[in-house]
């Protein structure tokens, strides 16, 4: 979001990811012939700057409403009429559609953030060296405060105390083909307990995910998700396929366990976006910027380009 305000104008820009796609956790996984959501699983609509964004995506054919509600797991449909979002063919089609046009480079991992005579100098982990007279970091803070220690930067308070005080909730996130349709109810979505899960959704019913049979995502609780961080793989599993039985109804034939560790803010800044210019234009922004949503996110982005684009006048 941020990089294309910034592209619009008349900024070079560059995108570093270090995964094989954009989006971080606006994640879609194929598993097999699956494919499934693994990060976000919808979003709303409320500003109306970001309601018109939307508008725009739906007419492009990116993204279509979900439902304004799901089920619980006494059979309630819990409806308060707030339209849910998808992106067609996943959540990771949103950070697709939005990096067209743009320089990204992929699977490149950044380990050193530094201030350079004329702005920034940026190493990555094969020895290569990226420059530029601004900076923005939009991966979860501590990553992003890290690769600055790894610099040797410092950021002036207020705003360093405020970003050190951001942290997260993680969350074990669980994919799993099964082998005849599950028993989660339309539109796909059920809200679970919390503990020791928060989520399943079934792909199909999503329309995510094209197969005869159905491809589920399991989100753990918090609570559950830090007492069982470093639980071996095959425990996890069982655990939350024991907790989703009775939603499954059939065999698992396949799965896959994500650890997210940096999956929802627990602390957020107020502001949508944080940006100094000592020691060099520095700006933060994400979801852990005035609220832990899809929207949130794309807000922050949009707000810290135009202001990094001010700044670069």
């Amino acid at each position: 979001m941020a990089a294309r305000v910034l592209r619009d104008r008349g900024r070079k820009v560059r995108l570093i990811e270090k995964a094989r796609g954009v989006g971080g956790r606006l994640a879609t996984r194929r598993l097999g012939d699956h494919t499934a959501d693994l990060g976000a699983q919808f979003f709303t609509a409320h500003d109306s700057q970001f309601r018109a964004l939307v508008r725009d995506w739906v007419e492009a054919g990116v993204a279509r409403q979900w439902s304004t509600g799901f089920h619980a797991p006494d059979g309630t449909f819990r409806d308060n009429g707030v339209p849910r979002y998808r992106g067609n063919g996943g959540m990771a089609s949103i950070a697709k559609h939005l990096a067209e046009g743009l320089d990204v480079r992929l699977q490149a991992k950044a380990v050193r953030a530094e201030a350079a005579e004329s702005g920034w100098k940026v190493s990555m982990e094969d020895g290569s060296v990226h420059t530029a007279r601004a900076l923005l970091l939009t991966a979860p803070v501590p990553q992003s405060l890290a690769l600055l220690q790894e610099g040797h930067v410092t950021i002036p308070d207020p705003a360093g105390s405020d970003l050190a005080q951001i942290d997260y909730a993680p969350c074990l996130t669980l994919l799993a083909t099964l082998t005849s349709p599950s028993q989660i109810p339309e539109p796909g979505g059920l809200w679970m307990s919390g503990e020791p899960l928060l989520w399943m959704a079934d792909n199909v019913l999503k329309g995510v995910s094209a197969t005869s049979t159905p491809v589920v995502t399991l989100h753990a609780g918090q609570e559950f998700s830090r007492d069982h961080w470093e639980t071996p793989e095959p425990e996890v599993t069982a655990m939350m396929l024991a907790a989703a039985k009775p939603w499954l109804g059939s065999p698992v034939a396949t799965t896959y366990l994500h650890r997210w560790r940096y999956s929802v803010p627990l602390r957020v800044h107020p502001e949508p976006f944080v940006v100094v210019r000592a020691p060099a234009p520095l700006g933060f922004a994400g979801d852990a910027f005035g609220g832990p949503r899809v929207e949130a996110a794309a807000l922050s982005g949009h707000a810290a380009g135009a202001a990094l684009a001010e700044v670069l006048t």
